[in-house]
């Protein structure tokens, strides 16, 4: 009996050997071990809100590049609050124009450990995919850019203009890092135009793996918060009375929910709806192409509002998020408010929703923006910025298809944009949907996308700010 045990055993761990072979990625080399090594470094960072790590890791990259030669004098980290961000200048000859701001954020949504089933801030590799809070938000946007400037650097390349380097502090949270940046200390970040990597890249086909489009990020809507509060004397709750904060509230947020934002446009989701329409299916599929074609389509217009992933690529929306009200559970309500989150369709002012929602409401509500949004204009399509940003993803994909595209979130793009320093999301990742987590538990991204994003970014930044041939 012992030794038929000890054979299944012995078979078990051929078959199990075996299968750790099949799923072992190949050790990279050269620059790509160089490369993996500095993710796994800025990922072991717990750099959220609670980890408070984001100095140390900034004080880390600007060792990196110190060690390639750039002077001191063209590193500087802007310590605020807690947290920090860092600026790197990497010198060209002048010759090619302003500088191109190359933009990144080195803080991280919260994970808990206990939630994961690896540990998120532990660099994990299994089945040709990265793991860790930050693999992909935006952590890879930061190893990407710091190592394709260290290759460029290390090669000899000079530019033909200054090359920023920006990594941010607190983008998923306040963005008081980039504001402060961009309204203290605009002589650092100065440029002709931004390439932001946590904006844009490249989606896969959920059966066949293969890359299907690659979006350049041209614009976002605005993020906006409004506390909408109901108020009245209040009372016992024994002795009921119409006038109930909470009811009152209620009413305003069945309103809210029936109401729509009028469809808007512009020449990015224009683009961006035709190009996904020829390869949608079905009536989704149909609408796209539809008001491509013709953005007065109302019946167009409906079918993409029906749809969650693409009702903000048409119109601004609003939505309640979290409620408050009453004060003690045997007394009527004196107050109540809801947060009502808002995004907001680029070139619509925030007062111009304000108002809106004030007059959706009637006068006995309070509407109150609660945060300080960033007000953005889409970037124009650049034909340069097009061009280099084709021929690179070209280069690891070719033929594949290049759209601009909207996004319904926010970046810190949206305050170099609001301060006129147009901004391009070339994220270099090509992901499928299905894979992107993001905020979410197990957080990933593709290994060879990865590594593949850094030479995407190299022949990039070549293109854009090399000698012309």
């Amino acid at each position: 009996m012992t030794r038929i045990v000890s054979a299944v055993a012995t078979a078990w761990l051929a078959v199990a050997a075996t299968a750790a072979a099949q799923n072992a990625a190949p050790k990279p080399t050269g620059s790509d071990a160089e490369a993996r090594e500095l993710y796994s470094r800025i990922i072991a960072f717990e750099t959220s809100i609670a980890g408070r790590q984001v100095p140390a890791m900034a004080e880390y990259l600007a060792g990196l590049f110190r060690a390639a030669g750039i002077p001191d004098e063209d590193i500087t980290i802007l310590p605020l609050m807690g947290t920090a961000s860092l600026v790197v200048r990497y010198r060209g000859d002048g010759t090619g124009g302003r500088p191109i701001l190359l933009m990144a954020h080195m803080d991280v949504v919260t994970a808990k450990r206990e939630d994961w089933q690896r540990d998120p801030f532990t660099l994990a590799e299994e089945n040709g995919y990265f793991f860790g809070r930050g693999t992909s938000d935006n952590k890879e946007g930061v190893a990407a850019i710091t190592t394709a400037v260290l290759r460029l650097k290390a090669s000899g390349f000079v530019p033909t203009r200054d090359l920023l380097i920006y990594f941010s502090g607190d983008e998923e949270t306040s963005q008081v890092t980039t504001i402060d940046t961009a309204r203290n200390h605009r002589e650092l970040i100065d440029a002709e135009f931004a390439l932001n990597s946590d904006g844009g890249g490249g989606t896969l086909s959920e059966g066949s793996g293969q890359p299907i489009v690659y979006e350049i990020q041209t614009a976002e809507k605005t993020y906006a918060d409004f506390a909408i509060t109901t108020r009245n004397p209040g009372g016992h709750s024994s002795q009921p009375r119409k006038d109930n904060a909470i009811y009152a509230l209620a009413d305003a947020l069945v309103k809210l929910q029936g109401f729509r934002f009028p469809v808007m446009w512009n020449d990015t989701t224009l683009a961006s709806l035709a190009a996904a329409g020829q390869s949608t299916s079905g009536e989704l599929g149909a609408a796209m192409r539809a008001f491509a074609n013709n953005p007065a389509d109302t019946a167009a217009a409906d079918v993409l509002a029906a749809n969650p992933s693409y009702i903000g690529v048409t119109r601004t929306t609003c939505v309640a998020t979290m409620l408050q009200g009453g004060h003690a559970e045997n007394a009527l309500p004196q107050s109540a408010t809801a947060n009502v989150n808002c995004r907001i369709f680029p070139g619509v002012p925030v007062e111009t929703v304000h108002r809106t929602l004030q007059d959706l409401f009637g006068g006995e509500v309070e509407v109150k923006l609660s945060n300080e949004p960033h007000f953005s204009d889409a970037s124009p399509l650049r034909d340069d910025v097009f061009a280099a940003v084709t021929r690179a993803v070209h280069a690891r994909h070719p033929g594949v298809k290049i759209v601009p595209g909207q996004s319904s979130g926010a970046t810190d793009g949206a305050v170099f944009r609001g301060i006129g320093i147009p901004t391009y999301g070339v994220g270099a990742i090509f992901i499928k949907d299905s894979d992107s987590f993001a905020h979410g538990l197990n957080e990933r991204v593709p290994v060879q996308s990865f590594y593949d994003g850094i030479d995407q970014w190299e022949a990039l930044l070549r293109d854009l700010a090399g000698p012309k041939q």
